[in-house]
């Protein structure tokens, strides 16, 4: 199948999929662009509904080859539909699936990251991307103020969102979860906190962080088993909360590599 006008009204819904969350909600469709983290949607297992590719751009790779639907569109039509220009040429519709904490496989001694009320996609990708890196079991984002599928979060974490578990749920729904397989909740918060090096994150951690405005709601803090904090030796007392995050996962990696 070939597309060549931006008023086909595919390429019409390609936009509002890019666009609005809505319609992803409507239709069970969202958008991935680039041959890295297509590769990783489908590895993860979700299905692809149609691929779009620009032959002036990119030849089609032979893993994508097999998808039953593809179309193929000019340049023209590819930068209309495409939410970023370096994409290679390649755009995937894929239909989405629930994602529910019931269905996560914990290890052991399960390492957790919780976001509560993340407000930036490109926040949540850069942490995604820091979960992936660290081997979290799972990143929960509780009450999100943008959804899973959003472009710019997709395109932050590189496909990270489709190689590290990833539930949105309610704070008092992930609370439960953690209560119920014996994890620890660590808040990051400035008030009445230790320092996070001084934390034990060897035995079931969850680490919880907040948003870069107001921080943890008290939800949170109260049920917490430990507050930690980052030292601040300038004169801000904030950090990017993806660079936060790292900071926290890999503090929780080095002490498990040290007791192997």
């Amino acid at each position: 199948m070939t597309i060549t006008s931006v008023q086909n009204p595919r390429v019409k819904q390609l936009v509002l999929l890019q666009q609005k969350s809505s319609e992803r909600r409507k239709t069970g469709l969202f958008v991935v662009e680039g041959q890295r983290e297509i590769g990783h949607c489908m590895e993860a297992g979700f299905e692809i509904d149609c691929l779009y590719y620009c032959p002036q751009l990119t030849q089609l790779p032979s893993f994508l080859s097999n998808v039953p639907s593809i179309c193929e569109v000019p340049q023209t039509v590819y930068e209309k539909i495409a939410y970023r220009g370096s994409t290679e040429g390649l755009l995937a519709v894929v239909r989405s699936r629930p994602h529910a904490l019931a269905d996560l496989q914990l290890s052991e001694h399960p390492l957790v990251m919780v976001l509560e009320s993340v407000e930036k996609p490109g926040n949540l990708g850069a942490v995604l991307r820091s979960a992936d890196a660290a081997k979290v079991d799972a990143v929960i984002v509780c009450d999100p103020l943008t959804d899973l599928y959003n472009p710019n979060l997709i395109r932050s974490s590189i496909g990270a969102i489709f190689t590290v578990p990833c539930v949105a749920c309610s704070s008092e729904e992930c609370i439960a979860f953690l209560k119920a397989h014996d994890i620890r909740i660590l808040t990051a918060q400035l008030q009445d906190s230790h320092l996070y090096y001084d934390t034990d994150m060897c035995c079931g951690t969850a680490i919880v962080m907040g948003t870069e405005s107001t921080g943890l709601t008290d939800t949170w803090r109260q049920v917490a088993d430990a507050h930690i904090r980052i030292p601040m030796l300038g004169r801000l007392d904030s950090l990017n909360v993806s660079v936060s995050a790292a900071i926290l996962l890999f503090e929780a990696v080095r002490q498990r590599e040290g007791t192997t």
